[in-house]
Order: structure tokens, then C-alpha cells, then sequence
């Protein structure tokens, strides 16, 4: 008769032992089978083993990432766990937990080139009301050229009020580039430039469903930075109205024309508006950014714009663009001029 080895002996009742105590039912195990385990090197696998060997069943595995937004903020200590972040905290850091400091860039407005950038109808003569601000040379400009979108901004001072209240710089950057006119030597038609200065502050409060997460104060400067008769600029104070829900975002923008003395184009609020609003939604990697504004007067006197983007995934962190506008004011020397605008292009950042 053959002797049992005391090692797989032991072994096997130790494993049944500890299944019980762990509130398992156990069978029965031979001291092949327990010995089988011990040879097992990697502990994972060896563990395993046993489980199986004694009937034991394992813990369910952990459950998948949520499809929410998460980020690792750079001064947490340790190995900290992912938190999910709302749109609009994502981008503007409004909770205590994810503010990262003064003087890290972060992304603002879409970053774009539309290489295919096409309107319904060109202006060849910009005009103003403001003396000498009306084109009367011909600018030969062509339907098709390329635009681009850079937009940038960054923390200057955090938590101004105690522990709310952030102060923000921004700059964006829009041209239109007629790289295709090679009878003009493909000049830059027009270029926008907007610094502006926001102090933002986290709100918590709900209207009809939506969460407001977002109150903000701003300067704001627009020009194109050309001489007369082409030159167009404006300031204005603006109010930030910021509003979410589940994958949506709602921002509201009021503003106040600051008067000027030597106004390049004193009717742009009748055009470009007076207020404006955004809706994005954001589902499964594709983003939808719906813009409306408006004058906000009657009569003669009513118009706006409507602009719709479409951003989809392509590769990693680039996206295909579609961009559709109508309207007066896609650019500032545009800014009482009417036409339809269609972009096709690519971008490497978005509103989220």
C-alpha cells in the first residue's frame, strides 16, 4: 500500500480550511490535485489553481471604465483614481478637486483648418457707415480658400474669492487664406484677432433640467488689424452663462458694445449681435456645436448668424470637421455682409 506524502496531505487540508473559512463550499481534493498547484510558479495562476482544485468561486472582476470623462489631476499624491469630470469642468476646472494651477495652457475654442472653406457669395467691396472705411478697388477675391482656427488660453490667477473665482486669458486667432487666388499671389484676405479676459466662476443651481455649473465676467477685443478703408475692431463686456447636462453643454453670452470715438463700423451690434448661444452635445467620440445670434432688435434692424460644426473621429486625437454657416459676420470685414459659408477640413482640439 502506498504511503501519502505528508506534504500533499497537509497542503490539500490547510486549502479546504481556508475555502471554508472564507464561507465556500469545499469538495473533496486529492493530494495529487494539491500537489498539481504547488508546481505552478506564477502566484496568480497558482491561486487559480486552488480555486478550481477546491470549488471555490472567484470575485467578479472589476467593472469596466465608465464611459464618463476622466482625468488624473498632476497634483494629486500617489496613485490617485481617475475622476469623472463634466464638460464644462473639464474645461474650465470649477470644482476645488480639479484645479490645477496658474499658467497651464488648455485648450479654448476648436482648433481647425478647413482646407476647403466656400461661399455663396463674395465681398468684393467691404463697406462701413464710418468715414473712409468703404472699399472701392475690387479685391478679386475667389469663393474657395483655406481657413484656420487657433485658440489657446491659460489660468492667471486662481480661487480670486476665496476658494471661487478663476481669472483666465484667452486669444483666438482666425484666417482666411486665399492659397488657391494665384493671380492675387494667394493673399490672406482677412485675419481676426481676439484677446479677451474672463473671470469665472462655479455656480450650482438647476433650470428646467439643466444644471448651471458657470458664471463669467469678461473684456473682450476683436479686430483685423488692417488700415482704413479695411480696418474693423470692437470691445465689449461679456457675461457668461455656462449650463449642462448628461453630455451637453448650453452657454449663454450677453454682451455690451464699449463706445468708441473713432469707430470703424459703429452698426456692427445690428449684425453681429448682441448676445449669442452655443449647444454642444458631445456622443461616442462625435462632437455637435450648434451657434445662434442674434441683434436683438427689430425691424430693419433684426439680423444674425447660425453656425453648425460637426467634428468625428479619425485617428486618435484627430477629427474630421464640417462647418456650416448663415449669416452676417463671419468675419469682421464681413461683419454686414450676408452669405452662406461651407468648411471641410480637419481639427486636432474641440469645444470638449
Amino acid at each position: 500500500m502506498q504511503t501519502k506524502d505528508p506534504l500533499r496531505h497537509g497542503i490539500a487540508w490547510l486549502a479546504m480550511v481556508a475555502a471554508l473559512a472564507g464561507g465556500q463550499s469545499a469538495r473533496a481534493v486529492t493530494g495529487d490535485e494539491a500537489a498539481h498547484c504547488t508546481q505552478v510558479a506564477e502566484d496568480s495562476a497558482r491561486l487559480r489553481c486552488y480555486d478550481a482544485a477546491f470549488g471555490r468561486k472567484r470575485a467578479e472582476e472589476p467593472a469596466a471604465p465608465s464611459a464618463e470623462r476622466s482625468v488624473v489631476f498632476p497634483h494629486d499624491s500617489g496613485h490617485a483614481a481617475p475622476r469623472a469630470l463634466s464638460l464644462l469642468d473639464s474645461r474650465w476646472e470649477l470644482d476645488e478637486a480639479s484645479k490645477e494651477g496658474e499658467f497651464h495652457i488648455r485648450a479654448y475654442k476648436p482648433v481647425y483648418l478647413l482646407p476647403v472653406f466656400a461661399t455663396s457669395r463674395t465681398n468684393q467691396f467691404p463697406s462701413s457707415p464710418a468715414e473712409g472705411r468703404t472699399v472701392t478697388e475690387r479685391r478679386d477675391l475667389q469663393p474657395f480658400e483655406l481657413l484656420y482656427q487657433l485658440s489657446l488660453k491659460t489660468k492667471l490667477w486662481e480661487n480670486v474669492l476665496g476658494d471661487n473665482g478663476d481669472l483666465w486669458t484667452g486669444y483666438t486667432q482666425v484666417s482666411h487664406w486665399q492659397v488657391y487666388n494665384e493671380a492675387r499671389s494667394r493673399p490672406f484676405s482677412e485675419t481676426n484677432y481676439e484677446p479677451e479676459l474672463m473671470l469665472a466662476f462655479r455656480t450650482d443651481y438647476d433650470v428646467l433640467g439643466w444644471r448651471g455649473r458657470l458664471f463669467g465676467v469678461g473684456v473682450n477685443h476683436q479686430s483685423n488689424g488692417r488700415s482704413n478703408p479695411m480696418s474693423r475692431s470692437w470691445n465689449r463686456v461679456m457675461l457668461d452663462f455656462g449650463f449642462e447636462r448628461e453630455g451637453w453643454t448650453l452657454m449663454l453670452r450677453p454682451w455690451w458694445r464699449i463706445p468708441e470715438d473713432n469707430d470703424d463700423n459703429p452698426d456692427i451690434g445690428d449684425y453681429v449681435g448682441r448676445a449669442d448661444l452655443q449647444l454642444v452635445h458631445e456622443r461616442n467620440g462625435h462632437e455637435f456645436a450648434l451657434m445662434a445670434r442674434h441683434s436683438l432688435r427689430g425691424g430693419d434692424r433684426s439680423h444674425g448668424a447660425l453656425q453648425f460644426d460637426w467634428a468625428f473621429p479619425i485617428s486618435g486625437e484627430l477629427r474630421g470637421h464640417l462647418q456650416l454657416f448663415n449669416g452676417y459676420g463671419q468675419s469682421l470685414i464681413d461683419y454686414n455682409h450676408r452669405a452662406w459659408y461651407l468648411g471641410i477640413g480637419v481639427s486636432l482640439l474641440e469645444w470638449y
